[in-house]
Parts: C-alpha cells; structure tokens; sequence
C-alpha cells in the first residue's frame, strides 16, 4: 500500500488558495515587499500599521497592566468583567445602543471576533454572503468554518451597498450576511436609507427561506470617522446583529490582540450564545485576549488615534492626487484611500509606484481591478515625499481610466 508523501493538509490547501489572500501575499513576494519596507526612505502605504510613536497613554495603560496585583494575576482569563463593562459602555456613548456587559465576549481582535460569530451561528454548508470588494480574509474565514462564501459587488459608482444583489445572493442555505462599515478599503459609511433597505431584504429573505439570517456586523473603524461623518450601526436597524470591533484599529495597535464579539440586547437566545461562544474560543485556541490586556481595557477604551491627523492626511493626499488626475473617492471612515488607477492594469501600476519607494496594494487583491489601496498611517513625512512619486507615476500612464 502506498502513502502520500504530502504532509499539507486538504484543508490548508484550499485556505492558502483563497482569494484575496493568496493575491496579497503572492504581491508582497513579488515587490519584495519585507526588504523595500525596511529601507529607511521606504515610503509604506500598504497596511495599518503605526509608523509614529505610539502615544504616552497607551504605553502607559500597558504598563500599569503588567504590575500584578495578585498572585493569579496572570492566570487563565475568559471574560474580565471590569473589561466587558467599558466595552459596553464605550459602545453605548458611541451608538446609543444598551449593549449589556455579559453580552460583550471578549477576543483575540476583530479577527478573532469574526470567526467567532461565524462559528457560533453557521453550520458546515451553509452560505457567507459578503461584498467585494472585501477584506483580505473573510473568503478565508468563512472556508475554515466549513461554510460557503458567495460574493456580491458594491455599487462602483458610490461604493454604496447593492441591496439588491445582496438580496438576489440569499438562498435557503444563507446564514449569515457580512456588513463592513466604514469599509476597509473604500472608506464608506454607510447611511440609514441603505442600512433599512439591507434590513427589510434580510427580514423578507429570513421569512421567505423559513429560518433567521443573521447580519455580521464588522465595525473595527467604527470610531475612526471623520469629523464632518457620522457612524450608523447596522444592529440600529436589525436585531439580529451581531457586532465584531477590534481595539487594534482604534488605537493603531494591531500586534496588541484585544477585540470582542458583541450580542445585541434584544438578539433572540443571546443566553444560549453566551456559554456556547465561551465553549468555541476554548476550541478555537483559547481565544480570549491576554490578561494584560483585559486589565487594561477599562483605560484604552476612552483611548483613539489622532484623528485630525488622519484628516489632515486625507485632504492633503485626497487633494494633491485629485489635482494631479486621479480619480479618488473622499474617505469617510477608517484610514484608507481607495484611488482608481490610472493605468487598467492596476497591478503593473502598483509595481510601478513600488520601484520609485511607493509601497501600496493593488485593487486586484481584493478581487476589485482597477484601484489601489493606500493607508493613511503612514507618516506625515512619506506623505509628502511620495507626492512627486505618483505625479511622475501618472505622467508615465498614456491613458486614465474612466
């Protein structure tokens, strides 16, 4: 009897064949994206991470969570209540919305929290119905799940949900219907008129297939606004919500892993999701959030990133490549610009930039051809040295995109 010499997995096999996250690490290797970033006139547009100090605050908050007080200070944790409780306080302020403590199932991060609500109310088979363009990982999240995806487009024009293609999506094997907003990478918000529709489609969708859809509401820039936007939450206008945030964003600290899956008070049988989610983080890897962390929560939780920074950065880049010719959507949330490229082939383009010391990620990645993505964390320096860059950059491109 012969045996396979393949030690991969089938299931690793089909996750490292994801769209797009496949495509984001197979562009970083074709950039050489580890040595160009680490070049000390790289100029890195590429992901959120912080290319400032991070503040006094936060440092600060981190230390204090490290002196034990105790001598199971840094034993097992699950939920901290101190911590559940400025969570749902924070989200209250926010939304308005009564979120109760208990109800706020402390992650490893919105990464974490994702997987959680997915786990916790999907099946093997069942259907993921989420927009493109997506975040890299939602395809990947809902694969490892045992589940389906199905993809719909946004509309391109006001990068504005498609109601109704989300509608015409949903099959009797739909559980669940990813919203992301502010979305990463458009920057959009999106408004009430859209947020009812999307919630009178799921509830007639719900009624038609004879069992409840669920929205999966991914809010990890749902404080990250700008100052002439408002944030709306989704579980504002459909009780069967469920909310995933991660601080990381927030306070621009993604390797600090703290985030949380969030029931609404009026989900039906939130009781029975309590004890069961706690149930699949244990199996999930522990995947509650470091004990550090939680100690510190109650502090980060009134915490932010300089927003007027990333406005001022917005408008100077929003600006600047307008006047230049591209064609670029203002950002109301997140930290994000979403240009179109000047050139259709987007990744040519995107490679272009990176040989003159401009690091961003081609549309391409996230299965939306013919835009680049571009982070506003990077510094107020990189911004104005790489705006000569994309001025020679479109001067080199013979035809714009329409």
């Amino acid at each position: 009897m012969s045996t396979s010499s393949a030690l991969v997995s089938q299931r690793a096999d089909a996750l490292s064949a994801t769209e797009p996250g496949r495509r984001v690490f197979a562009y970083l290797d074709a950039i050489d994206y580890e040595r160009r970033a680490a070049e000390p006139n790289a100029i890195d547009f590429t992901f959120g991470n912080p290319h400032d100090m991070p503040s006094d605050a936060y440092v600060s908050a981190l230390q204090r969570a490290l002196i034990p007080q105790h001598p199971g200070w840094f034993g097992y944790q699950t939920y901290q209540p101190a911590a559940q409780e400025a969570a749902a306080a924070g989200f209250q302020r926010l939304t308005g919305l009564p979120f109760a403590p208990e109800d706020m199932l402390l992650t490893t991060g919105g990464f974490s929290a994702l997987a959680l609500g997915l786990k916790l109310v999907a099946d093997p088979g069942d259907e993921v119905v989420f927009n493109l363009p997506p975040w890299f990982f939602y395809e990947g999240l809902a694969l490892e799940a045992g589940l389906v995806p199905v993809k719909v487009r946004i509309d391109p024009a006001t990068l504005d949900l498609d109601v109704d293609a989300i509608a015409a999506a949903i099959t009797p094997r739909t559980r669940v219907v990813i919203v992301n907003t502010p979305n990463n990478p458009t920057g959009r918000i999106y408004p009430p008129t859209t947020l009812r529709r999307l919630a009178a489609a799921l509830d007639d969708a719900s009624h038609r297939i004879g069992r409840r859809i669920l929205l999966l509401s991914d809010e990890a820039y749902n404080r990250i606004v700008f100052s002439d936007q408002q944030f709306h939450p989704p579980a504002a206008y459909y009780r069967h919500t469920l909310v995933a945030y991660s601080y990381g964003k927030t306070l621009l600290a993604p390797g600090q892993r703290v985030g949380y899956l969030a029931l609404p008070p009026d989900l039906p049988d939130r009781e029975a999701l309590r004890p069961a989610a706690r149930q699949v983080q244990g199996m999930m890897g522990c995947a509650f959030p470091n004990a550090d962390l939680q100690y510190a929560l109650p502090e980060l939780e009134g915490q932010v990133i300089d927003l007027a920074q990333l406005e001022r950065r917005r408008d100077l880049l929003v600006g600047e490549l307008t006047r230049m010719g591209y064609q670029v959507h203002r950002p109301e949330g997140t930290f994000y610009l979403f240009p179109r490229s000047p050139d259709p082939d987007d990744v040519a383009f995107a490679r272009r930039l990176a040989d003159a010391g401009i690091l961003v990620v081609p549309g391409t990645v996230f299965e939306t051809p013919g835009f680049f993505q571009m982070c506003l964390t990077a510094s107020d320096e990189m911004c104005q040295r790489a705006l000569p860059g994309f001025a020679a950059a479109i001067r080199q491109t013979p035809a714009v995109a329409v």
